[in-house]
């Protein structure tokens, strides 16, 4: 029978021991037992050693083993006496031990992060004590935050002081805090303070980085609409301008009477757009049609909706239509897109997920998309097809 040179491999090997711990680390538990203060030290590894076999067919292999691993710096490595019929006694590794945290950290190399946490630990227990429990639940984000940690305590102090305060984002006073901070960091506020605020100041209604101002009681921006009357003779006797930007809620108030709504997600073809009787465009903003949803008065229009022939413009289309179930895609089918094959392009990232609320032609073209079966990411961009296309599908909708 030949032996089986492989068999030393499966001998327990230094960077064994170091993976025992750097697995522990990995898991975050180690930091963690600083918050805790439950010790994780000493800790035993336990030791895949050498059979009588290969004692006694490999006997220099063993020995070289046994000076490798009891030569591993910051473990301590038992021996146990192993009698063999013919080698005699000889002393072998029994079990690896790691003594201390700070021998961990050693032999992983991790003592200038876990310095790092005991410092932002230090901080937290003197200032937002409340927080060591997120502390100890995310101690890599923590240290991702290092630099940003004693800012991010104000702003949970603050806030605290001035539950649901009213004022805009930027109009917080903290000394050293820049205005922009609190915006840039809205995420993992959002986890800090969920963490120290009584639930009775938690809009949970409000979820998100998007809603991080109504959760917490700060003033929101205003939604701002921008449409053009496409008919020269509809006018607001207030703003005697075609061109109009208002707030969300005064443009569901408009009720302008007009029998059409087109939306585009293009600024110049928005601007550009011909003139349609008895009609006006919105310029849309991608993803974002709640404030729309408000103006009642849309629901007696026929709502069309033109937006770039890609995975992300059906995308858009079909939240749209999840809102307001009779808008009708414009200039986005099949012979549009084939028409102005000239004028493709590749979109970058596509969106693959199924859409419920297009019509079998839509899907049938968003499918070919999405599966790359006309060509690998394509995209039509609106802008990219001519006016003269434009006015003769307006004039068949007429």
């Amino acid at each position: 029978m030949q032996p089986n040179h492989n068999t030393g491999r499966s001998w327990t090997r230094p960077s064994d021991l170091r993976a025992a711990v750097q697995k522990l680390w990995d898991r975050g538990e180690i930091l963690a037992s600083f918050v805790s203060g439950q010790a994780l030290f000493p800790k035993r590894v336990a030791v895949r050693t050498p059979t009588s076999t290969d004692m006694m067919e490999r006997f220099d292999e063993v020995r070289a083993w046994i000076q490798e691993l009891q030569a591993t710096a910051h473990c301590r490595v038992e021996m146990r006496p192993f009698k063999h019929r013919i080698l005699g006694s000889n002393l072998v590794p029994h079990e690896a031990w790691i003594d201390t945290v700070q021998t961990a950290l050693a032999l992983i190399g991790r003592q200038r992060e876990a310095s790092r946490f005991l410092a932002l630990l230090e901080a937290t227990r003197r200032r937002q004590p409340e927080l060591l429990n997120w502390l100890s639940k995310h101690p890599f984000d923590a240290l991702e935050l290092f630099d940003e940690w004693t800012r991010l305590m104000e702003v949970v102090a603050w806030v605290k002081e001035h539950p649901r305060p009213r004022v805009y984002l930027r109009q917080v006073d903290i000394l050293g805090i820049h205005t922009k901070f609190l915006e840039e960091h809205r995420g993992v506020l959002s986890q800090l303070l969920d963490t120290v605020l009584p639930s009775d100041v938690i809009d949970t209604r409000a979820s998100g980085v998007t809603e991080f101002a109504k959760r917490y009681g700060f003033l929101e921006k205003p939604t701002r609409i921008r449409f053009r009357f496409l008919d020269p003779e509809c006018t607001l006797s207030w703003c005697p301008g075609q061109d109009i930007t208002i707030e969300a809620g005064s443009f569901a108030h408009l009720n302008p009477r007009i029998s059409r709504v087109f939306i585009t997600e293009n600024e110049i073809n928005f601007l550009a757009f011909p003139k349609v009787d008895d009609s006006l465009i919105i310029f849309g903003s991608g993803y974002g049609f709640a404030a729309l949803g408000k103006a009642e008065w849309l629901s007696g229009c026929r709502l069309y909706y033109w937006g770039d022939i890609d995975t992300h413009g059906f995308a858009i289309l079909d939240q749209l239509r999840g809102q307001f179930s009779e808008v009708q895609s414009f200039l986005m089918d099949r012979a549009t897109l084939m028409a102005f094959e000239s004028q493709w392009d590749i979109e970058e990232k596509q969106t693959v997920r199924e859409l419920d609320h297009l019509n079998d032609d839509e899907r049938s073209v968003y499918d070919d998309l999405r599966d790359n079966r006309i060509r690998k990411n394509l995209r039509l961009e609106q802008e990219r097809i001519a006016f003269g296309w434009v006015a003769s599908r307006l004039s068949a909708l007429r």
